[in-house]
């Protein structure tokens, strides 16, 4: 029996690139299969039959119909303005309070800087090195704030993966019908460089430093004084520490809880107290004037309220100029972290992360821990010993 060729089978219907139908036998059943492109993605489904003249007609009738009956509709195109929208609903909120600021800054600025109605799926290489030479200029920077200077690498860095963040979380997102949001994240690759401080500047307090900002710290008063000893002792974030309340404090046991909401990276965990802590706290519990489970560091008018960021910011600059230092920039509550970290540098990197909040190890490394000369010294005169015991035993 004569065997048909298989380019006989074979038959288009329509135009490429609008309605372009075809159909052909499947190799392994016979039956005819018909594929057509929607939406950009092929889509193929058999027939059901092995009768080619019908085949044809199935052809002809789906391509002057185009799109297929069962196609699905256009979807909405993802435009920034929509994408922040979501994002800042029901992710934001999820942060600390100092991210959420950060973030609703930014994407205002986005929406300024690219357009509330561009579509996301338009962004470019472009789009992100212009926001960078415009960001690093002061040609553009958050609403309601001065434009006039330019900023850091360290804050476009951030500015940046925010934006990275929002379109990767629209990669795994939907919407109410279902369909993801957005295919594949258009500023994603190799060429996409994050800007980076080359010598990015991380100030340590050294221990005679925190001695004269010590004894003159009552004079700046007491929730001050409690505050840098906690800063000190327990090697947290300002941000946390002014967040504190009662009901997070153990003096007996000699506790403290740092709530998930207050730190940065949204971690809560438990962590010992020094003596020298437990020891401020008890004097802090006499003096404080909240009746409750209030603030452990209140504000001036308002015991049920925190003390502001930019009071405990005031506090510093009065205890660095009651103790003689001149002020150095980078040395403010931070420095006191880093300090933290530097000092407990012979500990596992898993139990110092623990005792200061780090979600990654590696961060201690790469931007808190700091060795000072002597610690390089003593390393140095360690090799020596080691290696003096190495040549008697042999």
């Amino acid at each position: 029996m004569a065997r048909t060729k298989k380019s006989q089978q074979n038959y288009t219907a329509g135009a490429k690139g609008r309605n372009r139908v075809r159909v052909f036998p499947d190799p392994k059943t016979g039956m005819f299969q018909v594929e057509y492109r929607r939406n950009g993605r092929r889509e193929s489904r058999s027939l059901k039959h092995r009768d080619l003249e019908l085949a044809k007609t199935q052809a002809d009738k789906l391509a002057a119909n185009f799109p297929p009956p069962d196609a699905e509709p256009e979807p909405r195109a993802l435009t920034l303005g929509w994408l922040f929208d979501m994002y800042s609903k029901e992710v934001t909120p999820k942060k600390a309070e100092s991210t959420q600021k950060h973030d609703r800054r930014a994407m205002e600025m986005f929406r300024q800087f690219f357009g509330a109605e561009r579509e996301v799926a338009t962004l470019n290489l472009r789009d992100w090195d212009r926001f960078i030479r415009d960001r690093r200029s002061g040609k553009i920077g958050p609403p309601h704030g001065p434009t006039a200077t330019g900023v850091g690498d360290r804050i476009i860095e951030q500015n940046l993966q925010l934006l990275r963040a929002t379109l990767n979380w629209a990669v795994g997102a939907r919407d109410d019908q279902g369909t993801i949001l957005l295919n594949r994240n258009p500023l994603h690759g190799k060429q996409f460089v994050l800007p980076r401080e080359k010598n990015p500047r991380r100030v340590v307090i050294d221990e005679a430093q925190y001695a004269a900002i010590l004894e003159v710290a009552d004079k700046v008063g007491w929730p001050f004084h409690v505050a840098l000893v906690l800063a000190h002792e327990t090697g947290h974030r300002i941000g946390a520490i002014r967040k504190l309340r009662w009901s997070d404090v153990d003096l007996q046991a000699g506790k403290i809880r740092w709530r998930a909401e207050n730190e940065k990276t949204g971690y809560e965990h438990v962590t010992p107290l020094s003596d020298e802590a437990v020891a401020v706290l008890e004097q802090a519990r006499r003096t404080s004037p909240g009746i409750g489970d209030t603030p452990i560091l209140a504000a001036p008018r308002d015991p049920t309220r925190y003390v502001s960021r930019n009071l405990v910011r005031d506090w510093w600059e009065r205890a660095e100029a009651l103790s003689g230092l001149d002020p150095v920039k980078g040395r403010g509550w931070h420095s006191l972290r880093r300090k933290f970290a530097s000092d407990l540098m012979d500990r596992p990197l898993k139990v110092l992360s623990e005792l200061g909040g780090w979600k990654r190890t590696q961060t201690i490394i790469e931007c808190y821990q700091h060795p000072d000369q002597e610690q390089l010294r003593d390393a140095l005169i360690g090799r020596r010993r080691a290696s003096s015991g190495t040549e008697q035993r042999e």
